[in-house]
């Protein structure tokens, strides 16, 4: 698995804290999106959105399962970029 950079995990964590609108301060990691900043599926749907179209990648919707947190987010992108190559 690729590893994703310091630049790109910035990124997506603005994209996913625009989306949820909480502060960057207030999303760790590991933080639960659904369960501690109230990220409906319409939202996760939304952040997956943003992710494919800002970093030009695809990715399955299955995937969302695993993109419980910044942690998940950054693995499914990892592996979406490998599939690619």
């Amino acid at each position: 698995m690729s590893a994703i950079d310091e630049a790109t995990r910035k990124h997506v964590k603005n994209i996913v804290c625009d989306i949820l609108e909480v502060e960057p301060e207030e999303v760790t990691e590991t933080s639960l999106l659904a369960e501690e900043h109230d990220a409906d599926s319409l939202r996760s749907i939304e952040i997956l959105a943003a992710i494919e179209v800002a970093l030009q990648v695809s990715i399955a919707q299955a995937e969302m399962k695993r993109m419980v947190n910044l942690e998940g987010i950054y693995a499914v992108l990892a592996d979406a970029r490998t599939k690619v190559k």
